[in-house]
């Protein structure tokens, strides 16, 4: 079993955006940030449905298929889920539609009391109001063996860095500059010290630098 966590940033480290509108929600930079994994095999087929094989197969899908394999359980923060725009709507249920891409227990670290969802894939959505250390008990318990993963968003993964929690950091580094946003590796100095630190470049530019124990 590992914790691991895969995120998209820039070249200057921000990982998230700020140039969302009420009829783009995820904006223009978010686009353009996870341009090279959108256009993967596996994005399109785990997350669009797309099982027509299209979408890419150098260096960014292997890292996309990784994403992945293995994973027992995941975490998340309420932004991803999507609760700080539709924290007051009682029927939503994620970005993801009636077929979420996780198929395991995903458990959502919230200050919004809502009840657990549940879909015919196997996604289970539970949300918590806790600390990332009991968070980490919970999904290591649910995931059974498997890996798990901590998705995002930003403040969720540096918690759980901070924390020491993290047995594998990937960061696919897309050759942009956003300028603004939330920054990763702010208060994070010396990370790397107790990993092992490999990088690869991939077709799209985007640079996957891996810190693994």
């Amino acid at each position: 079993m590992a914790v691991r966590v895969d995120l998209n940033i820039s070249l200057d480290g921000f990982a998230t955006t700020v140039d969302q509108t009420p009829e783009n929600p995820m904006g223009e930079d978010w686009g353009r940030l996870t341009a090279a994994y959108v256009s993967t095999r596996t994005f399109r087929e785990r997350v669009l449905g797309d099982t027509s094989g299209e979408g890419t197969t150098g260096v960014d899908e292997k890292y996309a298929s990784a994403y992945f394999e293995g994973t027992g359980a995941e975490i998340m923060g309420a932004g991803m889920f999507g609760l700080h725009l539709f924290g007051d709507d009682p029927d939503w249920r994620g970005w993801w539609g009636e077929e979420p891409p996780f198929q395991v227990p995903v458990f959502v670290l919230t200050h919004t009391a809502k009840p657990s969802i549940e879909f015919a894939n196997g996604t289970e959505f539970h949300f918590i109001d806790t600390t990332a250390e009991d968070a980490l008990a919970r999904a290591i318990e649910a995931a059974a063996g498997g890996d798990v993963r901590v998705g995002g968003g930003v403040d969720v993964v540096r918690q759980f860095l901070r924390a020491d929690l993290v047995d594998r950091l990937h960061v696919a580094i897309a050759p942009i500059l956003l300028g603004r946003g939330e920054r990763l590796w702010d208060d994070l100095r010396g990370l790397e010290q107790g990993y092992e630190v490999v990088s690869e470049v991939a077709e799209s530019g985007t640079t996957h630098v891996t810190f693994r124990r």
